[in-house]
């Protein structure tokens, strides 16, 4: 369930995840929807989602929306969020996949709202890509 408040005149939304309120942005509403309904729909276990996920490029510090892991806590799969509003184009698969190149997963979800785009990287292959969302056991029999 997902829970929203009004403090000190700003909205704010309950991070599970991170355990804290934090602002209310259209890309924060965005992920927090598509957390619970991975975890409430196609039986993600919560305990294997990380968010905000601290990585390094070279001097650069980024931050993943999302990461899923295995149950041995390998990453398994990328999350990229967008507002609503955002459209999903090469420039946000060009972005998970940089962010990819630290992490090394084998599953990307880019995600808007009424858009997902799910990729399967294929190792010196054509990457299998797929509107449709999958259940966490699916990710871990195409491993």
């Amino acid at each position: 369930m997902v829970r929203t408040r009004l403090y000190n005149g700003k909205e704010q939304i309950f991070c599970e995840w991170r355990h804290r309120w934090v602002r209310l942005t259209p890309e924060e509403w965005v992920r927090q929807q598509l957390l619970h309904h991975l975890v409430e729909q196609a039986d993600y276990p919560a305990s294997l989602i990380a968010v905000e996920t601290a990585i390094t490029l070279g001097e650069a510090k980024k931050r993943c929306d999302a990461v899923v892991y295995d149950h041995q806590m390998n990453p398994l799969m990328l999350i990229e969020c967008k507002a609503e509003t955002v459209a999903l184009t090469q420039k946000t698969l060009d972005q998970a996949v940089t962010y990819n190149r630290r992490l090394n997963v084998p599953y990307l979800l880019l995600h808007n709202g009424p858009q997902s785009i799910f990729v399967t990287i294929v190792p010196n292959g054509t990457n299998i890509i797929s509107q449709r969302l999958p259940r966490y056991a699916d990710l871990l029999r195409r491993e």
